[in-house]
């Protein structure tokens, strides 16, 4: 028995010699230091001297001021069977000083994730799917435009067409031929034309929600998109 005559201010629980000594194992971080080394996935590649890239205009009705948006890609394994093409970063110049933040931060994240390799495609999807909370724009043709970033995302997706990461989206040649077999019809029907419209599509289509174009008509009985060929009816 032992007679406490002091009050009690704090305690602890004893423990065995070995879970002491674990409770107290630290464990030590990589490169030393208190933060933490990122390890990288990959091999490590330093910006060459010259770097090949396109340039791409932007004019939207939406801003007096055009922006002029290029990528440069890296070519790896040049000179050897497994050369390939790959975009390394991206620039965005525009007149216009409102858009000079998000401009910024959108061109050093795009490019840290280019940089970062492997499979980039999904950033074009994800810049499409932005939204302007004031609502989007018409392109000439009848292309629907949701925002100025979704407009960007259409300008990378078409980079990756071009130097080879994506395939270019489209119909099959069955399907391709039955569409303008349909599109043939419809317009002998018709029979209207419009001489102010710039839309290679006729006159009366609809906004298409798949593929964000004015070319929806009904054919037989059903509302058929004639550029993508999505239709209501499967």
């Amino acid at each position: 028995m032992i007679k406490i005559d002091k009050q009690i201010v704090g305690y602890a629980v004893n423990q065995p010699a070995e879970e002491k000594e674990e409770a107290k194992k630290d464990f030590k971080r990589e490169g030393g230091g208190d933060i933490a080394e990122v390890i990288r996935m990959h091999e490590k590649l330093e910006r060459p001297e010259m770097l090949v890239g396109s340039t791409y205009k932007v004019k939207t009705p939406v801003s007096d001021h055009a922006m002029y948006v290029t990528i440069n890609d890296i070519i790896l394994n040049e000179g050897t069977e497994h050369e390939k093409r790959r975009p390394f970063e991206i620039f965005i110049n525009s007149k216009n000083l409102d858009h000079y933040q998000w401009i910024v931060a959108l061109t050093r994240i795009i490019s840290a994730v280019f940089r970062k390799g492997g499979d980039v495609a999904f950033l074009a999807e994800e810049l499409k799917a932005v939204f302007d909370p004031r609502g989007g724009y018409w392109q000439a043709g009848g292309k629907f435009m949701p925002s100025i970033i979704a407009e960007l995302g259409h300008i990378v997706e078409k980079h990756l067409i071009t130097i080879g990461m994506m395939a270019e989206p489209g119909l099959d040649e069955h399907q391709q031929k039955l569409v303008e077999q349909k599109r043939a019809e419809f317009e002998e029907s018709k029979k209207q034309t419009d001489a102010f419209s710039e839309s290679e599509y006729p006159e009366g289509a609809q906004l298409c929600s798949k593929c964000n174009t004015t070319a929806v008509i009904m054919m037989d009985g059903c509302m058929t998109c004639l550029n993508c060929g999505d239709s209501k009816c499967g």
